[in-house]
């Protein structure tokens, strides 16, 4: 049923390109505007993303907007963004419509997708705006992608259809951010320009008065008034990334003695795993590149999320990483997989249907005694239950498909609250692994598996670190922004 009217005011937020901040931001405009006691919900129409969140309604957004509605106090639903792209290749994507699989689609096949899934977009948008003070609007990439102008469903093309004022965000941190606004104001349609009702720069380092002519100049050019100069948030890190560019800027994290050692796979997905591990003090979270050898010092090798298993494993295999992880098994250590990185630890992963590609079934490390069938409908669901030996309690997730089998689920490495068993050990219990997601988020869960580990513990509290760095990125933003004018511009 697709709500007519909307109640709401809305303000959308594009950038001048791809991680120019317009997600930080709208999380920080988020809690702002809650703060003052605005019902707020956070919308993006199209995403692209790995790292994704389960919704209250049993589907599945991108981790921003997940983040976002955190922020805005309000549960998330698969109508804050009814269209995320997964990649499974360099070319090709999973495409959730609503939170559910809709299929997978080419690059330039995606393109004439388009006109069908605007009216699931616009339905989402409607939705959320019948049930709130203001919907804050995210774009996707530049605005200025001209050339995919045509068809558009997550930048100018939205706006104009819904009538959404946009306030363009542009990067100073990575140099030109004079050219990239007035850019964008050259290339675009005059009607799109039109839209525009201001401008925002954003990571802005050093003495703002020294910009001060920077931001005229900006005005001047195009028409458009300046909105804001916005500081660099020195805390983000400490929210979870949504887009693994960020992981091909990190090497590693902590001084630890405790080294945990994470293979960077091409699909890597929901990332934000790694996050609470790389918080711990008594922990040394490494991220390898490819190119890079498992170092002899890795306490625990951590095989994390994949969006397409099979091609991971081939690329871990590419890297020599297998033997090295086997070497590191023959020393005495540990390793830990996570959802894909679980499957790649059995003796085999089956892709019958060509879930992932053509149908095949291939080998996998052999460190766990279990199969996996790629298959059946995708899992999506909140996890609760203890882990097996300490009896820790957890709250995850669970986000995958297929099914896993074999001798070593005799020896589960959680139990969920229902008393199923999930996951499985080696004989040794070095090994391991399960669909659990967010194990480490739970501080209860994670001192007990670091404790398990012999790693120092520490009193980190992580969900409350989030909480308290939302509250931070909202007073920043606020101090930055006129807040009262973003609300006088919405419509």
């Amino acid at each position: 049923m697709t709500t007519t009217g909307r109640s709401a005011k809305a303000l959308m937020f594009q950038g001048t390109g791809s991680d120019v901040g317009k997600s930080l931001l709208v999380a920080g405009l988020a809690r702002a505007f809650a703060n003052r006691g605005l019902v707020v919900r956070p919308f993006k129409p199209q995403n692209m993303s790995n790292n994704a969140a389960v919704t209250v309604d049993g589907g599945e957004i991108g981790r921003a907007q997940a983040l976002q509605a955190r922020a805005a106090r309000v549960a998330p639903t698969v109508h804050m963004n009814p269209v995320l792209l997964k990649p499974q290749s360099d070319v090709g994507s999973q495409v959730v419509v609503q939170g559910r699989v809709l299929g997978n689609a080419k690059a330039r096949e995606f393109q004439s997708w388009k006109p069908k899934l605007e009216a699931s977009v616009h339905e989402s948008f409607e939705r959320l705006a019948a049930d709130c003070d203001l919907v804050l609007v995210e774009g996707a990439g530049s605005a200025a992608e001209v050339n995919l102008r045509a068809g558009d469903i997550a930048n100018m093309g939205f706006a104009r259809k819904a009538d959404v004022p946009v306030v363009l965000v542009g990067d100073i941190d990575r140099g030109g951010v004079i050219a990239q606004i007035v850019g964008t104001r050259v290339v675009i349609d005059p009607a799109d320009a039109a839209l525009v009702a201001g401008f925002l720069v954003n990571k802005f380092r050093g003495d703002p008065s020294l910009f001060a002519s920077g931001m005229e100049l900006i005005a001047e050019k195009t028409g458009w008034p300046a909105l804001g100069l916005v500081p660099w948030f020195r805390d983000a890190g400490l929210l979870p990334a949504e887009d693994a560019v960020v992981l091909e800027k990190r090497r590693s994290s902590g001084e630890g003695a405790f080294t945990i050692v994470v293979p960077r796979l091409p699909h890597i997905s929901n990332f934000d795993d790694l996050d609470p591990l790389a918080q711990e003090p008594g922990v040394r979270l490494i991220l390898l590149a490819p190119g890079m050898p498992v170092p002899a010092a890795a306490d625990l090798v951590l095989l994390p999320g994949s969006k397409a298993t099979i091609a991971d494993l081939a690329a871990l295999r590419r890297e020599g990483w297998d033997v090295d992880i086997a070497a590191h098994v023959r020393r005495g250590g540990r390793v830990l997989g996570l959802c894909g990185g679980y499957q790649m630890l059995g003796r085999a992963v089956a892709d019958p249907d060509g879930i992932e590609g053509p149908p095949q079934t291939v080998a996998g490390l052999g460190l766990l005694d279990i199969e996996t069938v790629l298959g059946g409908d995708k899992t999506l669901e909140e996890a609760r239950g203890t882990l097996v030996g300490s009896n820790a309690p957890f709250v995850g997730y669970e986000m995958h498909v297929g099914r896993t089998s074999g001798g070593d689920c005799a020896r589960p490495l959680a139990t969920f609250a229902d008393g199923r068993g999930e996951g499985a050990r080696d004989l040794s219990g070095r090994v391991a692994g399960c669909y659990v997601h967010g194990l480490f988020s739970d501080d209860r869960a994670r001192a007990a598996l670091l404790s398990e580990w012999g790693a120092a513990t520490s009193d980190l509290a992580y969900e409350a670190r989030v909480e308290a760095t939302l509250d931070a990125l909202a007073a920043h933003v606020a101090a930055h922004v006129d807040l009262d004018r973003l609300v006088a511009l919405a419509r």
